[in-house]
This record gives C-alpha cells, structure tokens and sequence, in this order.
C-alpha cells in the first residue's frame, strides 16, 4: 500500500462514530483525527489512540488530512461548515434537505473553487444511493413513473417531534410503506398516489408521570406537516420496553421505476435497502466517496459534487482492470 488517504472525522455523533467504524474496514484509508465542538479530553472515541482535537483549531490541520467527512446536521450545522471547511480540505458530507440542495451546492462550489478543493455534497442512502437510482431508472425507462418508498425505519426527525409532544418521556417513530401501494406499483400500475397512501406511521410512546394517554394521542396524530397527512397509529410501552427493543437504528426503503418500452411491454427497474444501523450504513456510503474525492483530487478536479458526477470506478479500492476482471 503506497500512501494511504488520511481522512479526519468533524464532528463526532451517531454519524461520526459510524465513520470510525467504517474506516477500519477499508485497509487503504486511516482515520488521523477527530475535530470536536466539546472538549476534546471528554470525547470518547471507540479507538482511544485516535487524537481528538477542538473544532476551532480546524485550519491549522489542512496539511495532515487528504480528506475531511463532515458528519454535523443538515439543519445547522453543515450550512454553516461546509462552505467554511472547504476552504481548508477536501470535504465530503451528508446534507439532507432536499429543498435546500441547490443553494447549498453553490455556496459549496464557491468555496472549492476559490481554495483549489473538492467540496462533495449529500452523500449517504437518500440523498445519494435512492438519487442514483432514481436517475438510472428515468435514463433507461424514459416513458414510466419513479416511486420512492421509505422504511420500515426510524424516523429521527419525527421521533423528535413526538418527543417534543407535553406528557411525552421517550418515543420513536417509525415510518412503514403500504404494502398495498407497493404491491400496485410493482404489478407496473403506474398509480398516482397520494402521501397518506404511501406510508403510515408508527409511534412507540413512554407518558410521562401523570399524563392522559388520550391527550398525548390526539396531539401527535392531529400534528401539522409531521403526522396530520398520514395514518399513524399511537402505541404506548413502559420504559423497560422502549430500552429493550427500541434502541436500535434500523431504516431502508425501495426505488421502483415503472415504465414501458417498445409498443406497450411493462419493465420494472426495483432497489431497496434494509438497514440495521442508519448511521453507519450512511457513514460507510460517506467513506466510500471520500475515497472518490481524494482521486479527484489529485486530478485537479475542483469545485462541488454528487452522486452524480462521481464515476463508480471512483468508489473502489480495485484497479480498473481488477474491476473489469472480477466485476464486469
């Protein structure tokens, strides 16, 4: 192994833990540092001879890191980092909001390019693996529909919002995809479904001391934007439960692309996902284009990027003829 790629982790959550661990199992790349807002003597990292360094001395760091994974959230935190970082490295992260995507790669593409780096935005299952499915799948299928179903999962999003809910002690959330609408739309139906048809909604609920289990209901249910759209259903559990058998991550989904080609033959192009840690599936999509980002560059290949401008040669640790070889 000539040079390995030296990879350091920002931000150290569900999702930078997952990045350690991912790390370890690719032999060509070494996890040289971890930069943390807290104080980096209370950060516990699962390899303890890992350096954990504070956030703000960030810039001093740019000569020892081939590649920075941005593992902060989409709602705060990446806005804010992920222009200011590409200055200094180059970046790989996982910003979700689908919305947002577009202003954010422009001022991701901004900074790159000013500072000669590679800026690689929205990496991980959805967006990232579901965005590339769902282009191949309108590429080859061009007459056709594109369904995207989410689940079973954990929503993190929708778990916070439950437990934001008075009366609420724990709770999780999990989003499940009508196997009705899925069993139409493989039979190539091509239906137009509405959100309440595609998904329901599952919540698991520990009530606080003294709290109606009526009330608490009736608010997640009646919710605006989280709940109201939907068939959710409201389970309420004792605390032992919840730690037992809600712990875990777990999350997935399908891409189905339903078209027809010729005079009228259906096709059916599916992908699906089960996952039993979200994080660190996220986070082993996350290493897997970090590796891609240092190939571009040292190809001079500057600027923002997605799923979409990275070639999938780019992604393995093989030489092209071993691809070829093994893989094609």
């Amino acid at each position: 192994m000539s040079h390995r790629i030296r990879v350091a982790i920002a931000g150290y959550g569900n999702l930078g833990r997952g990045v350690e661990a991912a790390l370890a199992q690719n032999p060509d790349m070494r996890l040289v540092g971890v930069f943390s807002r807290r104080e980096p003597s209370s950060v516990k990292l699962l390899d303890s001879s890992t350096p954990v360094y504070a956030m703000a001395d960030i810039e001093q760091y740019q000569d020892d890191v081939d590649v920075m994974i941005l593992c902060g959230g989409s709602k705060s935190d990446l806005p804010e980092q992920g222009p200011y970082l590409a200055k200094f490295f180059n970046t790989v992260d996982s910003f979700d909001t689908h919305a947002k995507v577009p202003e954010y790669y422009e001022a991701l593409d901004q900074s790159a390019r000013d500072a000669g780096r590679v800026a690689m935005l929205s990496v991980g299952w959805d967006p990232g693996l579901f965005s590339l499915n769902r282009l191949y799948g309108e590429a080859i299928l061009p007459e056709g529909e594109t369904y995207t179903f989410w689940g079973k999962g954990l929503s993190q999003g929708h778990s916070d919002a439950v437990r934001r809910v008075p009366g609420v002690q724990s709770a999780v959330q999990y989003t499940l995809p009508s196997e009705n609408a899925m069993a139409r739309v493989r039979a190539g139906e091509q239906p137009e479904l509405s959100t309440r048809e595609k998904h329901t909604r599952e919540c698991f609920v520990v009530l606080a001391e003294g709290a109606d289990a009526d009330v608490v209901r009736e608010s997640i249910v009646s919710m605006p934007d989280y709940f109201a759209d939907y068939d959710t259903v409201v389970n309420f559990i004792d605390q032992e439960t919840f730690k037992t058998e809600h712990s875990s991550m777990p999350h997935g989904g399908f891409v189905i692309r339903s078209g027809n080609t010729g005079v009228n033959t259906k096709q059916t192009i599916e992908y699906s996902l089960a996952l039993g840690s979200n994080p660190e599936f996220t986070s082993s999509v996350l290493v897997a284009y970090a590796r891609a980002v240092h190939r571009l560059a040292r190809l001079n290949d500057i600027g923002a990027k997605t799923v979409f401008d990275i070639a999938p040669g780019l992604l393995s640790p093989k030489s092209p003829a071993q691809l070829r070889k093994e893989l094609l």
